[in-house]
C-alpha cells in the first residue's frame, strides 16, 4: 500500500485528537484511565504542527507521527494510524522512514500492555524505564 507524510497544519488537531481517543481508547480502559475528555485535551495541549506529519493512504489523512528535537536525541510522539489499517505493514514503514532522519538516541513512551510495543522492539528500542502505566523505550 503506498503512503505518504505531508507537513501538519493547526486545521488537523481536531480529527488527530479524535483519532487518538479511538486509538488509545483499549489500552486506556484496561488501564482504567479512559477519560474521554482528557484524551483530546491531552494531544489539544501538546499540538505542535510543525513536528507533526500526516500520513496519507490513498489520498486520504490516516494518521500522524511526531518527531520532536531533544537536547539528547530525538522524541517520538502522536504516532497514530486509523485501526483498520493497522496489521498492513504502513506503520512500520512509516516508522522505518522517520527514523531514518534522526541521528543520536530516539525515544519514545507506550502504555503497559499495549501491542504497539512490540512494534517499536522490531525496531531496536529497549526499556528505559516504566511506571504502572507507561512504558518508556529508547534505541541508540
Amino acid at each position: 500500500m503506498t503512503w505518504a507524510l505531508r507537513p501538519s497544519t493547526p486545521a488537523d488537531a481536531g480529527w488527530i485528537a479524535e483519532l487518538r481517543a479511538e486509538v488509545m481508547r483499549p489500552d486506556l480502559e484496561r488501564l482504567d484511565r479512559f477519560d474521554p475528555v482528557r484524551v483530546r485535551e491531552r494531544f489539544l495541549s501538546a499540538f505542535a504542527p510543525a513536528a507533526t506529519r500526516i500520513i496519507v493512504v490513498g489520498g486520504r489523512d490516516v494518521g500522524s507521527i511526531a518527531l520532536r528535537s531533544a537536547a539528547d536525541g530525538w522524541w517520538i510522539e502522536h504516532f497514530y494510524l486509523r485501526p483498520d489499517l493497522q496489521g498492513r505493514g504502513i506503520g512500520s514503514t512509516v516508522f522505518a522512514a522517520v527514523l531514518d532522519e534522526c541521528e543520536g538516541p530516539v525515544r519514545l513512551n507506550v502504555l503497559q500492555g499495549s501491542p504497539a510495543r512490540r512494534l517499536y522492539e522490531r525496531h531496536g528500542f529497549r526499556l528505559e524505564t516504566e511506571d504502572p502505566v507507561d512504558v518508556f523505550l529508547v534505541r541508540g
